[in-house]
C-alpha cells in the first residue's frame, strides 16, 4: 500500500506500488501507511475561544517592536531597522487590513468577526491598540535607540543642529538637485485641495500674504529622488524634509512663512479585480493598478505633535479622517527611513557576517566550480533549509542547469514574487530560446508586485515562454518547479517543492525550506499538477501531495483526528505545526478537541494566531511559541506522531481562509527518515525552555529571552547558522 497523506485524497487499494528513483531513497514500504480513522463527533467547544486576528497581528507588531528593544540579544543597528520594520508592517496592515474593514463600515456590514467584535468596535480597538503601540516606538526611538546611535558617532539632527559648514553643501544641493523638481501647490478658491498619495511625506505650509495679512495653505511633495536622510560628513544624517523646509522662502518668494509641519497619509491600496467578469485577468488587474493610483480613500493621517490646530483642521476635513485616525507623532515621521542606516560601515553594531554554503548531499566540497545537482538527485533527495543552504547553489542551479543542459526537455516553473533582477527569469528566457517548452505560472495577483510581476509576465512571452496569469477565482501561491530530462534509457523529472518564493534577495533573508527530489511518485503528482494549473482537468487526487483548495484543511483534519484516534488507543500520538499565521476556525476547533482529548499539540506562529492557549478545559495541552530574529520565519511545517512513525509534512500553506479556500497551495510528505529528523530537531529546538521565544498563554504574550540570571537564551537562528556550519564536516 502506497504511503499517502489521507486516504481521502488518493485511494491506496488503486494506486501503483510506488517505485524509488535510486536504491538511496526510501522504500516507501517501510513507510507505515496511514489507517482510515472514524471521523471525530464535533464537541461543544466554548462561545469566545477565537482571538481576533487583527489584534493578534498588533501583538505581532509588538514582538517585532520589542526586537527593537531587546538590548541583550540585537546589535544597535539591527535594532533600528526593527523600528523601521515595525513602520513597514503597519503600512502595509494599515493599507489592507484597515482598508477593507474601513469597507465593510461604509457598506453597513454589521456581521461580527470570529472573535465575536462588530466591526465598528474591532476598528475602535484597533486604533487605540495602535497609538499605544506607535507611541512606544516613538518612545523606544527618540529615548533609547538615537541617544545610543548618537554615543557610537551615528546622530541624526535636524537643520538647527547642523553647523554652518554642513549647511552650505545642502543649500547648494537644495538649489541643484531638489527644488528643480519640487511642485508647491496652493489652496485657494482657485486652487482645490491637492490628491496625496498614499505614504508620501509632505509638507504643509502655512502663509501670510504681506500686503494683505490674509493667511493660505500649501503643500510641498517630498521627493524620492534622494534618500530620506541626507548623508553629511563621517555617520551624520539630516531628514530630507528639513532641508526643503529650511528654505521654503525659494518656493514661496515674496510671502511670510508663518509655520510649516509634515504630514503623511495612508490609503487604501488593496487591489479588487472581478475576474468572473473580466475578459483577461491581466487586463483586468492592470485597470485597477491604474485606480489603486488616484481615488483610494485615506485610512491613517501621521502628522508631527506640535502641528498647529488651524493646519491640522485642514488637514482632517479635506483628508476626511475621524480624530481616532490621526496620528501626533514626534519629528521625523515614517521611520522607514532608517532602513538606510543599516548602509553604515559599523560591523560591530549589526549582527555578524553569515555566507550561506551549499548543501552537502549537493556538492561534498565547497568549491568555486558548480555541482551536478542532477546526478547528486538520482543518489537521494535533498531537503533544503534556507536561509544556512544556499538558495544560489541549490534551486537557483536547478533552474540555471537545466535551462543550460541539452538533455532538458521541459521546464515548468511558478512565480509568485521574484526579485527585479531575477536569474530564475533569465534561465527561463534562455530555457525558451534553447528551444525547450517551458511554462511559467505568473501569479500576477501578488499584492504590492502586481506591477513587476506583469513586466516579468511580457518579457517572458516575449521570450517564447508559454505563460498563464493563474486561475480564475484563486490565487496560484505554490511554489513548485519541474524539469524533464531525456537521459537515454527513460525520461526522468526533477522537482523542487518549497515553502518560499524564487526570490534569490529574499532567500538570504527568510527561513524557508525545500525538497529536491527525483522522486518518481512526487514528480508524477507535480506533473498532474502543473497541468492542471495550465489546462483543464479536474485533477484533485495526489498520492504524496495535499493540494489546496480541495484537500489541505480536510487532509489535515483528517490527521488531527487520526491523533486523538491513536491518543485514546494509548498509541504515541502529538501534533506540531509551524506557520506564519493560523486563523481557520475548522483547523483551530480540530486542534482544540485534540487538547481536550489529551493529545499534546504545539504550535510554532510567527505571526496571527486566532487560538488561545493554556486555557483550561479548552487549551491546557497546547503550547504555542514565536520566535523572531535576524531571519524572518517563512517555512510551514506539519508533523504527527502516526502511531510512532512520524507524518511529516512541509509546503506553502498558512492556515488562514485565504490559504485554505483561496489558493493554489502544496504540501509535500517527507519519508526519508534523516529529513524527518531535520523537521524534528527544529521543533525540539523551538519548544525548548533554553531557546529564546514568546509563549502564548491565557493572557497573551510573554517574551522569554532570558533565564532567571538574566542571561540571553538560546537565539536559535544563530545556533542554526554555527550548526550548519560545521555540518559539511560530518556529511
Amino acid at each position: 500500500m502506497s504511503n499517502v497523506w489521507r486516504p481521502a485524497f488518493a485511494d491506496p487499494a488503486s494506486a501503483e506500488p510506488e517505485t524509488p528513483a535510486s536504491p538511496d531513497l526510501q522504500d516507501e514500504s517501510e513507510v507505515s501507511p496511514m489507517t482510515p480513522v472514524e471521523a471525530i463527533p464535533d464537541e461543544p467547544l466554548p462561545d469566545g475561544r477565537y482571538s481576533d486576528r487583527e489584534l493578534s497581528w498588533l501583538a505581532f507588531n509588538k514582538r517585532v517592536l520589542e526586537l527593537a528593544m531587546d538590548q541583550d540579544r540585537v546589535p544597535l543597528l539591527e535594532r533600528a531597522k526593527f523600528l523601521a520594520i515595525f513602520s513597514s508592517n503597519l503600512d502595509e496592515f494599515f493599507m489592507v487590513r484597515i482598508a477593507g474593514l474601513k469597507r465593510r463600515i461604509a457598506a453597513g456590514m454589521a456581521t461580527p468577526s470570529a472573535s465575536g467584535m462588530m466591526p465598528r468596535e474591532l476598528h475602535d480597538a484597533i486604533l487605540a491598540r495602535t497609538h499605544e503601540l506607535v507611541d512606544e516606538q516613538s518612545r523606544v526611538f527618540e529615548d533609547v535607540v538615537r541617544p545610543q546611535l548618537a554615543a557610537e558617532g551615528i546622530k541624526i539632527l535636524r537643520w538647527s543642529e547642523l553647523t554652518e559648514s554642513e549647511k552650505t553643501p545642502l543649500t547648494q544641493l537644495f538649489h541643484d538637485r531638489i527644488l528643480p523638481v519640487l511642485t508647491p501647490l496652493a489652496v485657494d478658491p482657485s486652487h482645490p485641495f491637492p490628491y496625496i498619495s498614499g505614504l508620501s511625506i509632505n509638507l504643509a505650509v502655512q502663509l501670510r500674504h504681506p500686503a494683505t495679512g490674509a493667511l493660505s495653505f500649501a503643500r510641498v511633495k517630498v521627493p524620492n529622488i534622494l534618500s530620506r536622510f541626507l548623508r553629511l560628513t563621517g555617520d551624520r544624517f539630516v531628514p530630507l524634509e528639513d532641508v526643503i523646509a529650511s528654505h521654503l522662502d525659494a518656493l514661496f518668494t515674496g510671502m511670510h512663512i508663518v509655520a510649516w509641519t509634515t504630514f503623511r497619509v495612508t490609503r487604501n491600496e488593496d487591489v479588487e479585480v472581478e475576474e468572473d467578469d473580466a475578459e483577461s485577468i491581466l487586463y483586468a488587474l492592470e485597470k485597477e493598478l491604474l485606480r489603486r493610483k488616484v481615488g483610494r480613500p485615506p485610512v491613517r493621517l501621521e502628522v508631527e505633535d506640535d502641528i498647529n490646530e488651524t493646519m491640522l483642521e485642514l488637514l482632517t476635513r479635506e483628508l476626511d479622517v475621524s480624530a481616532k485616525e490621526v496620528f501626533r507623532l514626534p519629528a521625523p515621521l515614517d521611520l522607514r527611513g532608517l532602513f538606510s542606516l543599516t548602509d553604515v560601515d559599523r560591523e560591530a553594531l549589526l549582527y555578524p557576517g553569515f555566507i550561506p554554503l551549499t548543501n552537502p548531499h549537493l556538492a561534498e566540497v565547497e568549491t568555486a566550480q558548480a555541482a551536478d545537482l542532477f546526478s547528486a538527485l538520482k543518489r537521494r533527495d535533498v531537503l533544503l533549509h534556507h536561509p544556512y543552504d544556499s538558495f544560489a547553489t541549490s534551486v537557483q542551479r536547478f533552474i540555471e542547469q537545466a535551462a543550460a543542459d541539452p538533455r532538458v526537455l521541459a521546464i515548468k516553473q511558478t512565480l509568485y514574487r521574484t526579485s527585479g533582477d531575477s536569474p530564475i527569469v533569465d534561465a527561463l528566457i534562455e530555457a525558451a530560446q534553447a528551444g525547450k517548452q517551458v511554462l511559467a505560472l505568473v501569479e500576477i495577483k501578488a499584492r504590492f508586485d502586481e506591477q513587476a510581476n506583469i513586466a516579468w509576465a511580457r518579457k517572458l512571452e516575449k521570450a517564447g515562454v508559454h505563460v498563464v496569469y493563474g486561475m480564475v477565482g484563486l490565487k496560484t501561491h505554490c511554489k513548485l518547479s519541474l524539469v524533464v530530462r531525456d537521459e537515454g534509457d527513460q525520461l526522468r523529472r526533477y522537482a523542487h517543492i518549497g515553502t518560499g518564493n524564487y526570490n534569490p534577495k529574499t532567500a538570504r533573508l527568510y527561513e524557508d525550506m525545500g525538497l529536491l527530489t527525483s522522486n518518481a511518485v512526487i514528480t508524477e503528482d507535480v506533473a498532474r499538477l502543473f497541468n492542471h494549473l495550465s489546462g483543464i482537468t479536474q485533477e484533485i487526487n495526489y498520492r504524496r501531495l495535499l493540494v489546496a483548495p480541495h484537500g489541505v484543511r480536510k487532509g489535515l483534519i483528517e490527521m488531527i483526528d487520526g491523533e486523538i484516534a491513536n491518543h485514546r488507543a494509548g498509541i504515541p500520538a502529538g501534533v506540531r505545526i509551524k506557520v506564519n499565521s493560523i486563523v481557520d476556525e475548522q483547523v483551530i476547533d480540530a486542534l482544540y478537541r485534540a487538547s481536550n482529548a489529551g493529545v499534546p499539540v504545539d504550535l510554532w506562529v510567527r505571526g496571527i494566531c486566532g487560538l488561545k492557549a493554556g486555557v483550561p478545559g479548552l487549551s491546557e495541552n497546547l503550547r504555542v511559541r514565536s520566535i523572531l530574529g535576524r531571519f524572518l520565519e517563512h517555512s510551514r511545517l506539519f508533523w504527527f506522531a502516526n502511531g510512532g512513525k512520524a507524518h511529516v509534512g512541509i509546503g506553502s500553506s498558512d492556515l488562514m481562509h485565504r490559504n485554505l479556500d483561496r489558493r493554489v497551495e502544496v504540501l509535500v510528505q517527507l519519508t526519508n527518515e534523516p529529513h524527518i529528523a531535520q523537521v524534528e530537531e527544529l521543533f525540539r529546538l523551538a519548544f525548548d525552555d533554553g531557546t529564546a521565544s514568546w509563549w502564548l498563554g491565557p493572557d497573551g504574550w510573554e517574551k522569554k529571552t532570558t533565564d532567571a540570571e538574566g542571561r540571553p537564551l538560546l537565539d536559535m537562528q544563530s545556533h542554526l547558522i554555527s550548526v550548519m556550519s560545521q555540518r559539511r564536516g560530518q556529511v
